[in-house]
């Protein structure tokens, strides 16, 4: 893997691989994430997907695509630490495997600069009806979140405990801010995006990387740059003093339990490692006891957030099981901190943790997914070095590490029913 600067804050990741028959090129612009952007900025990447000066319509960029054999080019809104990151992925034959030895690369890079540089527009905006619906298919998907309880109350959990952190900001924005974008308002949006915005590009297959470079320079020559914005500093999260408790009544039938810890430690690697044992495998604490041996959930988990120096616990649960689930999630967390381990738990999450790292060079995806994490929060680490990393944590760093961890914030989803 290298990384090398292309233009004034557009950076390519050069990861080379000859195993895969496809090439994968990522074109992501990072920007802070703030409540009073994220919509508009979810909505430009279905905008400017929808056709180019060339391509004005889906029609003529799918025959556009077919030409390519096949090519594939979606637009992502993903949300990496305290960053919002829009843009496409494509994926094409690997001209080592096209047909007669044909460069694919070249086109699809010049697809991938009209998409972000020269959209479709009518008399200097996007076209009404483009606008008018991706924000309705926006709006849907925003409202879709509350359909999936388990995700609406993961994602109500880190509102709650990151309020006033960019961190609680969703990845699309909300549904009243997106109701409010109008045509201008995104437009000026979308200039302010490729004129500021950091890109980040990403290429795997088996290109050399001064032909990428070329290919991506031609294809990017329209893009404006002007004040390039800094990466965000992470805003440090702030324990409250007694933990907050939150709870929220909907038409459902299971209760959803979500609890936030706030770590005190930078032992990252020990913090990822303690929450593997804790709740972040099938092998966990919280899994084997808490759902399997005691039956007191439906599922439970945990998920360390790196960035943040969080841990978040998410579980389903019956209503009148609160206090029962509540207690054993905090007695489990005690049991780590405590070092009331068996051998094979510590060696089960750190053999979850290497195999999850080895096996992530199988997959292209996840390589693309992994990098532009790194680079949207400032950090260089490769899989290897993580995994290096997890190999020489000892038990003790463990639980110094997962003893600095704290209740911060409870929320508790239960059924109208439970009013009276």
């Amino acid at each position: 893997m290298t990384r090398t600067q292309l233009a004034g804050g557009v950076f390519l990741t050069y990861l080379p691989a000859k195993k895969f028959k496809t090439s994968l090129l990522s074109a992501q612009f990072v920007v802070p994430l703030k409540w009073e952007t994220a919509s508009a900025n979810a909505l430009l990447g279905s905008i400017l997907r929808r056709g180019t000066v060339s391509c004005p319509d889906m029609g003529a960029l799918a025959q556009r695509l077919d030409q390519l054999y096949g090519a594939r080019i979606d637009g992502t809104v993903r949300k990496k630490g305290e960053s919002q990151c829009v843009g496409f992925v494509a994926s094409l034959i690997d001209d080592s495997f096209a047909p007669g030895g044909e460069r694919l690369l070249e086109p699809a890079a010049s697809l991938l600069g009209e998409l972000i540089c020269h959209p479709v527009t009518r008399d200097g905006l996007f076209l009404e009806e483009y606008f008018e619906s991706e924000k309705t298919n926006l709006i849907d998907a925003i409202r879709s979140i509350l359909n999936d309880k388990r995700s609406y109350a993961d994602s109500r959990l880190l509102q709650e405990m990151c309020t006033g952190e960019p961190y609680g900001v969703p990845r699309l924005g909300n549904e009243q801010i997106t109701a409010a974008l109008h045509p201008q308002l995104l437009f000026d949006a979308y200039r302010e995006l490729i004129s500021t915005a950091r890109l980040e590009i990403f290429y795997s297959g088996s290109a050399e990387r001064s032909r990428v470079e070329d290919a991506l320079r031609s294809a990017l020559a329209d893009l404006p740059r002007k004040d390039i914005a800094p990466p965000p500093e992470r805003t440090p999260h702030v324990l409250p003093e007694e933990p907050r408790i939150l709870t929220e009544r909907l038409d459902v039938t299971q209760g959803k339990l979500g609890m936030g810890f706030s770590c005190g430690s930078d032992d990252a690697a020990a913090l990822l490692l303690g929450n593997t044992l804790f709740g972040g495998s099938s092998n966990s604490k919280l899994f084997l006891n808490v759902r399997e041996k005691l039956s007191l959930c439906y599922y439970a988990s945990s998920l360390f957030h790196r960035h943040k120096g969080l841990i978040t616990v998410s579980s389903g649960i019956e209503f009148e099981n609160y206090q029962k689930a509540y207690d054993e999630i905090c007695t489990q967390l005690e049991a780590v901190q405590k070092g009331q381990l068996e051998d094979w738990e510590l060696e089960a999450a750190r053999s979850t943790l290497l195999n999850a790292y080895a096996s992530m060079g199988d997959s292209q995806g996840k390589l693309e997914n992994f990098y532009l994490g790194q680079a949207a929060t400032g950090r260089d680490e490769s899989p290897e070095d993580l995994a290096s990393q997890v190999r020489a944590v000892t038990p003790e760093r463990i639980f110094a590490a997962m003893g600095t961890v704290k209740l911060d914030t409870v929320y508790f989803l239960q059924g109208k029913e439970a009013e009276a």
